[in-house]
């Protein structure tokens, strides 16, 4: 192992055991913020030390810092050679890694029994990466005792929901002078649906208060936080395995969004019918870019637009084969074409010999 690799490595079980020491600390200041802190920071180093292991680079050409959360958290989703996580998986870095920021710039009112599952999932997947790729165990750190006392005992996760529901009733009624409380304790659960629809935005005032309304009119939490209500959270194993699970019979499936889009996570939940998605032939794709079919697929060839799962598509029915292109391979190439030189890509990618049915 690198040097590098085994600093990142030791800096990452530092800093989740840490996480676990200010969980079990028994008092409350400042304790879920800290939580929270440590254990993104130890996911950050951990797939970072893995990118290493795995032969990748975690600095781009020129670059004077590491790559950051997102791209590392990519790298290990979309990267061949680096894949350690599914896109599962990686909604519990995803959602801890939103709380995280929330807690870090402004505040929020996270409650025990959610806090608790964030550091059980955050712990087995840790585990589990551990394992995978340094062929470690997180016991190996940990002391052996016995379980903390604790005052309160877990639950599952609509449970959680509803008592969560019932005390955010009381702090908006009628009278109450708690509505800075009740938008505390909405704040992580809105980060959360966000996280899972595909947005690393925090919610803002206005959609706060818009929650807030919906509770007003009685509408359950079902129906506020849809995303949520998909979710579960299984135990299964050793003792700190407990895992985060995503509805597939009930949810949408999970797709990977491209690079850069404003506001959205490294992964996000969607809806998406396939043939649908992939809407465009090249022939209509060319049109609306407004180049000929031919010098369309050049510039295709020169962006490796058909090497992203986000732009295109080959469907395979029968002995047919169809390439589809999605409305945002589209938009890419709008925003794209006007800066190439597309005298040099035809030169680069024009047709030679027998041509190919693109």
């Amino acid at each position: 192992m690198r040097r590098e690799t085994r600093i990142l490595l030791e800096k990452a079980t530092d800093s989740i055991l840490l996480a676990v020491e200010h969980y079990n600390r028994p008092y409350h200041k400042g304790r879920p913020e800290l939580v929270l802190i440590m254990i993104d920071r130890a996911f950050e180093l951990l797939l970072k030390s893995v990118i290493l292991q795995k032969g990748g680079k975690i600095r781009e050409k020129r670059a004077k810092e590491t790559i950051g959360f997102d791209t590392a958290v990519r790298k290990c989703i979309s990267d061949t050679k680096l894949k350690t996580l599914t896109e599962e998986e990686s909604l519990t870095i995803q959602i801890i890694n939103s709380l995280r920021d929330a807690a870090q710039h402004y505040f929020i009112d996270i409650q025990e029994e959610q806090l608790y599952l964030h550091l059980r999932s955050g712990l087995t997947l840790f585990d589990k990466i551990l394992k995978a790729v340094f062929k470690h165990r997180l016991s190996k750190w940990f002391p052996e005792c016995p379980v903390p006392i604790s005052s309160v005992r877990p639950i599952d996760f609509n449970t959680i929901m509803d008592i969560e529901f019932k005390e955010i009733r009381k702090f908006i009624k009628p009278g109450s002078r708690k509505a800075i409380k009740a938008r505390a304790r909405l704040r992580p659960l809105a980060i959360m649906e966000a996280s899972l629809g595909g947005s690393r935005l925090q919610p803002s005032e206005f959609e706060i208060t818009k929650i807030i309304n919906e509770i007003k009119k009685r509408k359950p939490w079902t129906k506020i936080f849809p995303a949520l209500a998909r979710i579960n959270f299984s135990a299964e194993g050793e003792a700190y395995s407990l895992s985060l699970r995503i509805s597939k019979s009930e949810g949408d499936p999970i797709t990977i969004v491209p690079e850069g889009t404003p506001g959205s996570t490294v992964i996000a939940i969607r809806r998406v019918e396939e043939l649908g998605f992939y809407s465009l032939c090249l022939t209509e794709l060319a049109s609306k870019v407004g180049l000929s079919v031919p010098k369309s697929l050049a510039v295709i060839k020169e962006l490796k637009i058909q090497g992203s799962p986000d732009y295109f598509k080959e469907f395979v029915i029968g002995t047919a084969h169809f390439k589809r292109y999605s409305p945002r391979a589209l938009d890419f190439l709008k925003s794209e074409v006007p800066k190439l030189d597309l005298t040099e890509i035809w030169n680069k990618h024009k047709p030679t010999g027998r041509k190919k049915k693109a």
